[in-house]
């Protein structure tokens, strides 16, 4: 026993070890004091499947941290002007708040610096995996856990990629893709190769290559949704092809992850009086458990839990009998009384960060949308109202219908907005539905009597690069 013991400290003091290197290191590449880390010491503590596996099962580093500046400069919220003053929002949060052009992280962390932390991370995974395969160095590492964790590392680094390429890089356009500049692909562990821009379609294209690859290793499910499987890889790829306005390839691949795993929770069994009815955890929705940063200004915390204010219009596009504006939506007390603040959290351990992993309500609005834009009313329309039906209260429900395959369209995307917020795809359908005249939207904004607006299609729309970022590596600055 006292053996086990020891042996399960060792292993957590590599993991201790790593994650302090990981995050000291990574993102000042240009730094002389951290080119001077010996490479071969990292190197030596990770050697093993199970150092792998430790790694993938590293909580706060994998499966937290994700850009939320994307979801603070969406239209699911508002401040009010003394929300917008409060002394918990940097200015930099007040300048992203009103789309400033000037708006820049002057850090790196965590917007930028925690999905390459992700990234790094995936790329000594598969460097050691690698290791392993080609010396067979580890006896007790079985093909079928050597490849687990190498879909999982890719699924992982693709994951990371996507998030990063939503808020700094432009929008997927087949056009011009291969011109814009996309985000760093970094494919190597070593912190001396500095981080170079390349384009928009190589950016896609790499996050398209790991997720198939990733398929083709990973097994349908796992025992804990904070780990990867075949169901997530689908998922994640089907929410890439619809940010690319790849329709039938999206279709494909929501519906291969719907094989998989499409159970909805019925709504009228959750307490819609708590501020967190999807405890515990991991309901049965969630495929791939994932969390924002906290932000400010969206949710700063239980000390501040009613500073973003819901839109009233939004609020009120719920019908009586749909469950989801009692269970997602809260009446603030006192001076806010008469607005609203979220509680639909699938991250319910915590008032300051928001769930932005893949769940099946997901998959089922992108395969209906997808149905409707390939002119499959009737598929589309039995996808929303599988969804809708567990939304609504008992034996009120009557499914909906659509003369039109662009009704139907019109019909998901309304209600894929009032599913799917707070949930860091909002950004990503903004920038992609703006190109269309029938769904494209200025938002607004007002603060002590001024207006502020964003039109489709701005350039605002793609994100500064952290100031940290720019100083300390050759990688090129947005333009705004």
């Amino acid at each position: 026993m006292n053996l086990k013991i020891k042996s399960i400290q060792n292993l957590r003091t590599k993991l201790v070890i790593l994650s302090l290197v990981t995050i000291s290191t990574l993102f000042n590449l240009s730094c002389q004091k951290y080119v001077d880390i010996d490479r071969g010491n990292t190197r030596n503590i990770v050697q093993t499947a199970n150092d792998c596996q430790l790694l993938l099962d590293n909580y706060t580093v994998i499966n937290t941290g994700y850009p939320s500046d994307g979801e603070a400069s969406s239209d699911d919220y508002y401040l009010t002007n003394a929300g917008y003053l409060l002394s918990a929002l940097a200015p930099t949060d007040r300048d992203l708040y009103i789309w400033s052009t000037t708006a820049i992280r002057p850090g790196a962390q965590p917007q930028w610096e925690s999905s390459y932390q992700v990234v790094f991370q995936a790329n000594l995974m598969l460097e050691t995996i690698n290791k392993i395969k080609s010396g067979n160095t580890d006896p007790a590492a079985t093909p079928t856990l050597l490849n687990t964790l190498t879909g999982s590392a890719l699924f992982l680094r693709s994951f990371a990629f996507w998030q990063v390429a939503q808020l700094y890089a432009k929008p997927y356009l087949a056009a011009t893709s291969g011109q814009d500049p996309g985000i760093p692909i970094r494919l190597s562990s070593d912190i001396n190769v500095q981080s170079q821009r390349g384009t928009v379609s190589g950016t896609y294209n790499q996050i398209i290559q790991d997720l198939k690859q990733a398929i083709s290793l990973l097994p349908a499910t796992s025992i804990v949704a904070t780990r990867p499987n075949q169901a997530s890889a689908y998922a994640l790829l089907a929410r890439v092809y619809l940010s690319m306005e790849d329709y039938p390839d999206a279709l494909t691949n929501a519906d291969a992850a719907l094989k998989i795993s499409n159970q909805l929770i019925n709504f009228n069994t959750l307490n819609a009086n708590s501020n967190t009815p999807f405890s515990p955890r991991f309901n049965k929705e969630v495929i791939f458990h994932a969390i924002m940063a906290p932000d400010p200004g969206i949710n700063p915390g239980s000390a501040f839990s009613n500073v973003a204010k819901i839109d009233s219009n939004l609020y009120a596009s719920y019908q009586a009998n749909d469950l989801r504006q009692k269970i997602f939506f809260k009446q603030n007390s006192g001076t806010d009384i008469g607005t609203h603040r979220f509680t639909g959290n699938y991250e319910p351990v915590t008032s300051a960060t928001f769930f932005d992993g893949l769940a099946v309500d997901e998959l089922y609005l992108i395969r209906a949308e997808c149905y409707a834009r390939a002119s499959n009313t009737i598929s589309a329309m039995n996808d929303l109202n599988t969804l809708l039906t567990t939304r609504w209260k008992t034996g009120t429900y009557v499914n909906m219908t659509a003369a039109s395959a662009d009704q139907a369209l019109a019909l998901i995307l309304a209600e894929r907005r009032k599913e799917l917020l707070m949930r860091g795809v909002r950004w990503s359908d903004l920038r992609r539905l703006n190109r269309d005249t029938r769904f494209a939207k200025t938002l607004t904004r007002t603060i002590q009597g001024t207006v502020y607006t964003l039109p489709p299609n701005d350039p605002r729309y793609t994100l500064l690069i952290p100031q940290e970022v720019i100083l300390n590596s050759p990688i090129t600055q947005n333009t705004h």
